[in-house]
């Protein structure tokens, strides 16, 4: 009995169009060239993973469980797909017995979370990620937000960092109330909505999670403050906490001033991100004219996390930062650009096929790209098809071109040609340009 197949994408993944996946391969190379510029080397891992490496490090509270996809194999072991490229990234590192470090990694690739599905936030998706492992400091985390800010302004968009410290959100909550790890956590979760409602409706989430009134609106009042207020209100305080998270950002803060990022940098003392690893100083960066109102990527310190994850004895300092691609993608998609592989020259053999061959992969040799005609349509066709796709120039080879050993190449935006000879191909390039 024949099997109905329903022929749809599975929600929150697509197919990509060539026009599209134009736009998608540009931000990958203007990024792939910026992160090796910066000494970044290049990394591929698996997208399958066991299973119990992908939850190991979580709680089962923790949504994050609810989005992996999971799945078994022939031999009835628990797997699942990543979702994200820092698991893997560690297992790498654990896996390397001989890697030296400080080791500094991007990858590109994709990841799958069976999440929420709204603009910039699929099921199926690509992280560009910048890591390194065993670099402590404020110094590298500065250089991490400088290749941030150049990779989204060689793409285009105008963006700015939010910074802020885990250390300082946790010292500010000891300062006001004392709570265990879990009764910490719940409170970052709501500080980290203060942007997002009202102060009214972040003190009743406060109290729901066990501080009173009194030191909700107290601890509140401390995140009305800048960080040079912050700095002078604790300037005398025993809290070990404050001290360290006031003394990261006040490091981080001068070395991007003194590089020239200050002011595309805020500081930001509500913003949280991933409260379960993250272990000092936490970015994210957004678009100055909101063309979109989400972030656009995402970083930090996550000392904890390898070390934790290979458990050897060894202290691993992690620090990355992360570039949406779907995001940007939505961004460049809007703007309704035309970026990416567009073709050089079309040529139409008369008659003379394989010769017509032979005169495109020569152009090729000079870095142009050329399609062929091969369908057989007619001239009038043929120069409706190239306005359509918007080439550029365009060769007619027929016989007696080859017997005069000599073709004209037509500028289809002016109708200006120009003849070059057969042995003489190396004209080309500068003809064109």
């Amino acid at each position: 009995m024949k099997r109905e197949v329903t022929v749809k994408n599975v929600k929150g993944s697509y197919d990509y169009s060539p026009e599209e996946q134009s736009i998608r391969n540009h931000i990958q190379d203007v990024l792939r060239k910026i992160f090796e510029e910066y000494g970044y080397m290049p990394l591929e891992t698996s997208i399958l993973c066991h299973y119990d490496m992908l939850a190991g490090k979580y709680d089962e509270s923790n949504d994050l469980l609810n989005e992996i996809y999971k799945l078994s194999d022939q031999g009835d072991r628990e797997l699942g797909l990543r979702y994200d490229l820092t698991v893997p990234f560690a297992k790498y590192i654990a896996l390397s017995k001989d890697l030296r470090l400080p080791f500094k990694r991007y990858e590109m690739g994709k990841v799958f979370r069976d999440g929420p599905v709204k603009v910039g936030r699929d099921r199926e998706f690509m992280q560009c990620d910048v890591d390194v492992v065993g670099m402590d400091g404020n110094l590298i985390e500065a250089e991490l937000i400088s290749l941030w800010l150049k990779g989204y302004r060689e793409l285009g968009i105008d963006v700015y960092v939010k910074y802020n410290s885990r250390n300082l959100m946790r010292g500010l909550i000891k300062e006001v109330v004392d709570l265990d790890e879990e009764g910490i956590t719940k409170v970052v979760t709501v500080i980290d909505k203060l942007d997002k409602m009202p102060k009214n409706e972040l003190i009743e989430e406060l109290v729901k999670v066990g501080l009173s009134e009194e030191n909700a609106t107290r601890m509140l009042g401390y995140y009305d403050l800048s960080l040079d207020e912050l700095k002078k209100t604790f300037a005398n305080t025993d809290n070990s906490m404050l001290e360290q998270g006031l003394s990261e950002l006040s490091n981080l803060r001068n070395i991007l001033e003194e590089i020239g990022c200050g002011k595309d940098c805020v500081f930001a003392p509500s913003l949280a991100r991933g409260q379960d690893y993250y272990t000092g100083n936490v970015f994210e960066v957004y678009a100055k004219n909101g063309e979109l109102t989400c972030s656009l990527g995402g970083g930090g310190r996550y000392d904890k996390m390898i070390t934790g994850f290979i458990d050897d004895g060894n202290i691993y300092p992690a620090v990355g930062v992360s570039f949406g691609l779907s995001t940007i993608y939505e961004i460049l998609k809007m703007r309704n650009e035309k970026i990416g592989n567009r073709i050089d020259i079309y040529v139409i053999p008369m008659n003379t096929d394989v010769k017509a061959l032979r005169l495109a992969n020569d152009l090729r040799k000079f870095g142009y790209k050329v399609e062929l005609e091969m369908t057989g349509r007619k001239l009038k066709k043929c120069f409706e098809y190239a306005n359509k796709k918007e080439i550029p120039y365009v060769i007619v080879l027929g016989e007696d071109e080859l017997k005069k050993r000599e073709f004209k190449i037509k500028k289809m935006a002016t109708g200006d040609e120009v003849t070059v000879s057969m042995k003489e191909l190396e004209e080309v390039p500068s003809l064109l340009n």
